[in-house]
């Protein structure tokens, strides 16, 4: 059923505030992906702080149209489109992408956005790969940690040695 001309304009508002708040964006074609499938990956998007959204193209485009990214044509693109938003990071959209196209072959991711600029696939693969700001903060606490548990294990190690020396002498006498 063709929608109206007030639905789609409430599709493309809709569409232009997720562009205005997202960090990154990848373009993908999910032409054969099934339903049950989409239904996961929204929900992996999810939890991932990402939205997986499915518009036609002239409504993608008219979004873009709307933004600061300029450099976006939405409509040369082939397939059927859709974005992986990404709000909490710069990466997730990216991962969960990248992620379910492994194990997906009717998701073909095709391009993205990053910082109001159009990065080829490469870019989105290479950006992929990148570790998530809350695997970055458990690196950066593991090493701020590492050098305070080993002075803890020192200290208790003299601790030890010294109970075990008291319990020799204790042991003799």
């Amino acid at each position: 059923m063709p929608k109206t001309k007030e639905q789609k304009k409430q599709i493309i508002d809709d569409l232009d505030e997720k562009l205005k708040n997202s960090k990154s964006l990848v373009f993908a074609d999910y032409k054969g992906l099934t339903v049950v499938e989409a239904q996961e990956l929204r929900k992996l998007a999810k939890q991932s702080g990402a939205e997986y959204v499915v518009a036609k193209k002239t409504l993608i485009q008219k979004a873009f149209d709307k933004t600061d990214i300029k450099d976006v044509d939405v409509t040369s693109m082939d397939g059927n489109i859709a974005l992986m938003i990404g709000f909490e990071d710069e990466v997730s959209a990216a991962k969960v992408s990248s992620e379910f196209a492994k194990d997906h072959e009717s998701l073909k991711m095709l391009g993205g956005v990053m910082e109001n600029k159009y990065i080829d696939l490469a870019q989105v693969e290479a950006l992929s790969k990148i570790p998530s700001k809350n695997e970055l903060l458990a690196k950066l606490v593991g090493s701020i940690n590492a050098p305070v548990s080993g002075f803890v294990n020192v200290l208790a190690g003299n601790l030890r040695g010294l109970v075990g020396v008291l319990n020799a002498i204790k042991d003799t006498k």
